[in-house]
C-alpha cells in the first residue's frame, strides 16, 4: 500500500470507511486490557519466588559481620546487600545506601530535602527564586511529577539517538544558576529505549555549572534489562568519570530491584561521593534507624551474587523479548508502508515509543480507550504533561499476555490509521 500522504481525497476517504468497519469489528471482542504502566507480567514476578523460600523461622539472620537482622541499626544496609547492589550499579559498596523499596521513593526524598535544608550547606531550594530543572523530552512522566509537586518550573531539553541535546545542556546550566538539576534515564530510557553515548556521558561529568548546588539525577532503573545476550547497550560509569573530570559531587545515581524481583517489595540503593553521602546522612539519622534487613538478606541469599542475578535477568528477557519483537513485528507490518509513524526498536528497558502524525497521539489512544486498550496519556512523556507536537505515545509491552498483547496492537495501528487518514483527508479537504 502506498503512503497515506501520496493518496487522493478520494483513496483516503476509501481507506477511513474500509478502517471504520474494522474498528467496529475489533470494539466488538471486549478487550479490557491496562497496558498504561511499564509492569512486570506475572511470569516474571513467578521467577522471583525462591525468594519467599530462603528465609523462614528456623533461618540464621545474621550477617557476616555479626550484624542480626532483626534488629535495630545498619543505616546504609547490610554490608552482602551493599556489595550485591555495588556490583549491579558498577559502584564501589562503600559509596551505597541501601535503602527500602522504592528508589522513586529515594528520588523524591532527595528532592525534598534539597527543598527544604539544601545540599551540601547551600542554601534550601524553597528559599532561592525561580529554582528550575531540566527534562530531557521525551521522558519519564513521574521524574516530572516530583519537580512539579514542588513548584519547580521544568525546562524541556529535547532527546536525540545519543542522549540530551548536550549542547543546549551545557550552555543551560553555565548561564543559569537557577537550574539545580536534570533528570537522567541514561541506560534503555524511559520511553524510547535508548542508552546515552559516551560521549554524552564524558560531557555530562564535564558541566560547568553555575549553581553550586546543582546535581544531577541519574536514574539507571533498566542498567540490567537487556532483552538480548548478545547484542546489549552499555554505558560509562558516570561517578567514576565525574571524579577523573574534578566533578566527584555532581551526581546522584539511583536503582533498585523493583522490575528485578518484586517491585512491591524489592530494595533501592543510592550511590554518590563521599561527600554527598555525608550530606545524606545528616538527614537518615534523624529519618529513621535503619531500613529494612531483612529483606535485604533475602535478596542477597536468593541471587548470591552479580552472576546469579545476571542468569536471573536472562529468564526476565526470555519472558518479555517476544512480547517487544511482536510489537515491532505489527508496527512494521500494518504501519511500515503507510509513513504515518515512527517508532524505536530498543535493546533494553521497558518501553517502544511510537510517533504519530502531529495532532494526533490524544485522538489515537482516545479510540484505543474505545476499543478496551488503555495506554500511557498522550502528553505524559512531557513535563506537564503538554506534548507541544501531540505526537509522542508510550507503548508498555510487558505486563499483558503475549496473545492479548498481539490483539491491542492490532488495535493500536488501526486507530493510528483512523487517525491518519482523518487528518490527512482534512487537510487535502481543507
Amino acid at each position: 500500500m502506498k503512503p497515506y500522504s501520496e493518496m487522493t481525497a478520494g483513496e483516503l476517504s476509501a481507506e477511513l470507511e474500509m478502517l471504520k468497519t474494522q474498528y467496529k469489528k475489533v470494539q466488538a471482542l471486549g478487550m479490557h486490557l491496562d497496558m498504561s504502566r511499564g509492569k512486570p507480567c506475572q511470569e516474571q514476578l513467578d521467577l522471583s519466588m525462591g525468594m519467599m523460600d530462603v528465609l523462614d523461622s528456623a533461618s540464621d539472620l545474621t550477617c557476616e559481620d555479626g550484624t542480626d537482622c532483626r534488629n535495630y541499626g545498619q543505616l546504609t544496609g547490610i554490608e552482602e546487600a551493599r556489595v550485591l547492589l555495588g556490583d549491579m550499579m558498577e559502584n564501589n559498596p562503600k559509596d551505597i545506601i541501601i535503602y527500602g523499596n522504592s528508589s522513586l521513593n529515594v528520588m523524591f526524598d532527595t528532592l525534598s530535602r534539597a527543598w527544604t535544608h539544601g545540599v551540601m550547606g547551600n542554601t534550601p531550594w524553597c528559599r532561592q527564586p525561580g529554582v528550575k530543572f531540566l527534562c530531557p523530552v521525551p521522558g519519564y512522566d513521574r521524574h516530572f511529577a516530583i519537580t512539579e509537586y514542588f513548584g519547580i518550573e521544568m525546562i524541556p531539553v529535547p532527546m536525540t539517538p545519543t542522549g540530551p541535546d548536550m549542547d543546549i545542556v551545557e550552555r543551560l546550566v553555565r548561564e543559569d544558576s537557577t537550574i539545580k538539576g536534570i533528570w537522567c534515564v541514561p541506560k534503555y530510557s524511559n520511553p524510547q529505549g535508548i542508552s546515552y553515548s559516551d560521549e554524552t556521558v564524558r560531557r555530562f561529568a564535564r558541566l560547568e555549572p553555575a549553581a553550586p548546588d546543582f546535581r544531577i539525577f541519574w536514574d539507571n532503573a533498566y542498567g540490567m534489562h537487556h532483552l538480548y545476550d548478545h547484542r546489549q547497550d552499555y554505558l560509562i560509569e558516570i561517578l567514576a568519570e565525574c571524579k577523573r573530570a574534578g566533578n566527584p559531587d555532581m551526581v546522584y545515581k539511583f536503582a533498585s530491584t523493583s522490575k528485578i524481583t518484586f517491585p512491591g517489595s524489592g530494595i533501592a540503593a543510592l550511590a554518590t561521593s563521599p561527600n554527598n553521602m555525608e550530606d545524606f546522612l545528616t538527614y537518615l539519622r534523624h529519618q529513621t534507624i535503619g531500613h529494612d534487613k531483612v529483606n535485604q538478606l533475602r535478596h542477597v541469599r536468593f541471587f548470591k551474587d552479580i552472576h546469579g542475578m545476571v542468569e536471573h535477568m536472562r529468564r526476565h528477557a526470555d519472558i518479555i523479548r517476544p512480547k517487544f519483537e511482536a510489537v515491532e513485528g505489527i508496527f512494521e507490518r500494518d504501519l511500515g508502508e503507510l509513513q504515518v509513524g515512527t517508532w524505536t526498536c530498543p535493546l533494553g528497558g521497558y518501553f517502544i515509543m511510537f510517533d504519530s502524525l502531529p495532532g494526533c497521539a490524544k485522538d489515537i489512544v482516545a479510540l484505543a480507550k474505545k476499543a478496551g486498550v488503555v495506554m500511557t496519556p498522550a502528553g505524559a512523556t512531557w513535563p506537564y504533561g503538554k506534548d507541544p507536537n501531540d505526537s509522542n505515545i508510550r507503548i508498555a509491552p510487558t505486563y499483558p499476555s503475549l496473545a492479548d498483547l498481539t490483539t491491542a496492537m492490532d488495535i493500536f495501528t488501526i486507530c493510528v490509521r483512523i487517525s491518519s487518514a482523518r487528518k490527512l483527508l482534512a487537510e487535502k479537504q481543507a
